[in-house]
């Protein structure tokens, strides 16, 4: 794997799990709490900078699972595809 392509499997996979963080832990406030103009739906407190970073540590371990299973000997994607 080529370091763009390895690039561009990690921002994939950043993305994918931060979007999957997201809507872990999020709390509507109450409509008393609500100000004028404000959406009813939006989260008290998302906490985006600790769910970026918990997105930054899985999606490196993902990586390192992508990374092994292209580079490593456990399958050969070359050769699945010429027996196909």
């Amino acid at each position: 794997m080529d370091i763009a392509s390895a690039v561009v499997v990690y921002i994939l996979l950043w993305w994918l799990v931060f979007f999957m963080a997201l809507p872990v832990g999020v709390q509507v406030p109450d409509e008393s709490e609500v100000g004028k103009g404000h959406a009813t739906s939006a989260p008290k407190r998302p906490y985006l900078g600790r769910k970026a970073l918990a997105a930054t540590a899985i999606a490196a371990v993902l990586w390192v699972g992508v990374f092994l299973l292209v580079e490593g000997d456990f399958y050969s994607f070359r050769n699945a595809i010429r027996n196909w």
